[in-house]
């Protein structure tokens, strides 16, 4: 009988340590404005299969993401939000997704790509 119990608990706690061990947050910066980007950035990365939650900040652009490392990874996630017309770090959406968001949700591109301009040098 000792055994049965001891042999449960053990199966208990490794499959409690196994459910965990997968899970995995990061942060990253989306670009967005409104309520209505938001909803859409956080829809667009839950839909990615092993993402438990997303949560997309207006203020500050930045998106906590909570994910099984086992099913899925990060960079599947910014492609998703990237195909849902918003540019990520990794990521830039397609100008045909990005022309048809809402007047309100379109967001300043001219900075980023800026930042990210390969002019002057050669790789």
């Amino acid at each position: 009988m000792k055994t049965k119990v001891l042999s449960l608990v053990a199966m208990f706690v490794l499959g409690t340590f196994t459910v965990f061990a997968g899970e995995k947050t990061e942060k990253f910066k989306v670009k967005g404005n409104c309520g209505m980007c938001e909803t859409r950035i956080e829809k667009a990365a839950t839909a990615v299969d092993g993402v438990s939650k997303a949560d997309w900040n207006k203020e500050t652009k930045m998106i906590e993401v909570v994910f099984d490392d086992e099913k899925t990874d990060v960079h599947k996630v910014h492609m998703a939000i990237a195909a849902a017309g918003h540019d990520t770090e990794m990521h830039k959406a397609k100008d045909e997704v990005y022309n048809e968001l809402p007047g309100c949700c379109k967001y300043d591109r001219k900075a980023e790509k800026a930042e990210h301009s390969h002019e002057g040098h050669q790789h």
